[in-house]
């Protein structure tokens, strides 16, 4: 790394410690109900007041260009489950690397991918950008699960010579002696309650489903099971089976096709992700079940959009997508500003509910500002 990066990387880091650092070692800033049965801080309970809207401001305003010089590119390292079916990763790739350029700052990125049942692939990955720390200055880290990733993330956020951000979770968990300098997410949770809200307003009570759920950990108990809870609840919905298909499309078939075997009082699917909601709209245009069955996705990815306009899935919680690229670059812009301390622990990007009663033009509106840097339509992979 050359002197005039390493001094502004070493300011940065020093504002952090002057700062959010003090803030993470402290926390958390405030309670909320049911911190003591749970192992993860919840984003109110970390972030400063106004932390969180201000870097959602700046995320959606246009650029303001990075004032400061670099004498060579930012080195950029990117571990996450791209290899997968999602769009959620490429896309946000793209929205980090266009705003990036927008914000004229000068970065090389190296990607590390995986899939998302490939562990132990990332704990590999792991060892050697940490070993070669003197080559990174930021890493990103997409866990695969993050209970099962959560000593790689330490690990990271331990090396002094990288900064370290976590997408895909905003959970940070409570046993870290160092928290990443950031997490960048949606909350599932919410999503789950939004799309209980739209589909029990929609469907009525006294449904009969069943649902495929990804891999046991923070991710799904919040997409799936707060599901789950919320539709109990509020529409005394009865979940007949419950299929684990580990985020992957096989699984979204095969779960599906037992269901639809198994369990043909079930009326409504449930997926938690895209990959299995594209595998379940294969398994029931198998055996032309796909207009019988209401379905669902998770995200709003590009996939799922093509998919709801074909008739083929229902209704999904739809992640404005862009978001947490964008705000990774302003976080990196703050950074070498030295205003690590003025950034949120936690961003949360915006989630609505996208579904097959919208007018195309309203489906395309929602699109064009989800993907306003990686682009409407379905990534070719």
């Amino acid at each position: 790394m050359s002197m005039t990066l390493r001094v502004t990387v070493l300011a940065a880091a020093l504002a952090a410690v002057s700062g959010t650092a003090i803030a993470q070692q402290s926390l958390p800033l405030k309670e909320m109900d049911g911190i003591a049965d749970r192992d993860h801080w919840l984003p109110g309970e970390v972030n400063q007041d106004g932390a969180l809207e201000a870097l959602q401001n700046a995320t959606a305003e246009i650029a303001k260009p990075y004032a400061g010089k670099l004498d060579k590119p930012l080195q950029i390292a990117l571990i996450y489950p791209s290899a997968d079916t999602s769009d959620f990763w490429a896309r946000n790739y793209l929205a980090l690397t266009k705003r990036l350029e927008e914000l004229e700052i000068p970065f090389e990125a190296t990607e590390f991918a995986s899939r998302q049942i490939e562990h132990s692939l990332q704990a590999t990955y792991t060892a050697q950008v940490d070993q070669d720390a003197d080559i990174y200055d930021f890493v990103i880290f997409g866990p695969s699960e993050l209970a099962i990733q959560g000593d790689n993330i330490e690990k990271l956020a331990k090396n002094e010579n990288l900064t370290t951000f976590v997408w895909a979770f905003h959970t940070p968990l409570k046993y870290f002696e160092k928290q990443p300098a950031g997490w960048f997410d949606f909350s599932s949770a919410y999503g789950a309650l939004k799309i209980c809200d739209y589909m029990v307003e929609r469907l009525g009570k006294d449904v009969t489903y069943a649902m495929n759920r990804g891999i046991p950990g923070i991710t799904d108990n919040q997409r799936s099971g707060d599901f789950k809870e919320c539709v109990a609840e509020k529409g005394n919905w009865n979940v007949v089976y419950e299929h684990y298909g580990e985020y992957q499309r096989e699984g979204g078939f095969e779960g599906t096709s037992l269901i639809l075997q198994a369990y043909p009082e079930a009326t409504v699917i449930h997926n938690a992700n895209t990959a299995m909601s594209m595998g379940s709209v294969e398994a029931q245009k198998a055996v032309a079940k796909e207009k019988e069955i209401f379905s669902t996705g998770w995200g709003g990815t590009g996939l799922e959009l093509e998919a709801i306009r074909n008739g083929e899935l229902d209704a999904t919680p739809m992640r404005m997508g862009d978001d947490v690229g964008a705000a990774t670059a302003e976080a990196i812009k703050a950074h070498l500003e030295d205003r690590a301390d003025e950034l949120p622990l936690v961003f949360l990007g915006r989630i609505t509910v996208a579904h097959d009663e919208m007018k195309v033009d309203e489906i395309d509106a929602l699109e064009q500002e989800a993907f306003r840097f990686s682009g409407v339509g379905a990534l070719s992979r």
